[in-house]
């Protein structure tokens, strides 16, 4: 007769973090897609400005200013998203509410200087191949910046209710922290490429 083998799981936590969670390979498998997006639109706008005989083709280069803005907000958004994560997996409640709030300014204020940088391209979306691409880029990641930003308002309206209790809640902030650096790297070939590269 075989004897029966009891383990004890009560140790264990009710939910992981990383890899260890279906969200986060998810996440990853998103980023990979998006990311392939940002490389394909990035290698047609080098492609073009080779064949075109000069590049923009029929305007000025996009006034930096605002784009530098953005960049310099994102970076600077980094380390309260390194120690948001840090917070979220050691689930400090407190600190995690006060790096949301956080985190939610550092998104919101780029979008608002988004809306200048637009206007600072000095070219129309439908003006020629060149307008297209740069038109793309930005709003591609302008699309990514807002997804991510709407995320963290939710999440931060979340950790301030009774969902909170729900430990799996701090697992959901490690995962929005791991795609805001998705976000911030992503801008980064995105402002040379817009801004540097016409310039070169």
């Amino acid at each position: 007769m075989s004897e029966k083998i009891t383990l004890d799981v009560s140790r264990l936590p009710g939910h992981g973090f990383g890899p260890a969670t279906l969200t986060w390979w998810g996440t990853l498998a998103f980023m990979a897609l998006e990311g392939t997006g940002f490389v394909l639109a990035i290698a047609s706008y080098l492609y073009l400005m080779v064949l075109a005989p000069k590049w923009p083709l029929s305007s000025l280069p996009p006034n930096p200013i605002a784009g530098t803005v953005v960049a310099f907000l994102l970076l600077a958004s980094v380390p309260l998203n390194k120690i948001l994560n840090r917070w979220a997996h050691s689930e400090d409640l407190a600190r995690v509410q006060i790096g949301l709030v956080g985190m939610c300014l550092f998104g919101i204020v780029p979008l608002i200087v988004r809306g200048f940088e637009f206007g600072s391209l000095h070219v129309r979306w439908d003006t020629d191949a060149y307008g297209s691409l740069v038109w793309f880029l930005l709003g591609l990641h302008t699309t990514h910046l807002l997804t991510d930003v709407a995320d963290t308002v939710v999440l931060t309206a979340l950790m301030f209710s009774r969902h909170a209790e729900n430990g799996r809640r701090f697992n959901d902030v490690a995962d929005n922290a791991f795609y805001w650096d998705f976000v911030v790297l992503s801008w980064l070939p995105i402002y040379f490429v817009i801004y540097w590269v016409p310039r070169l």
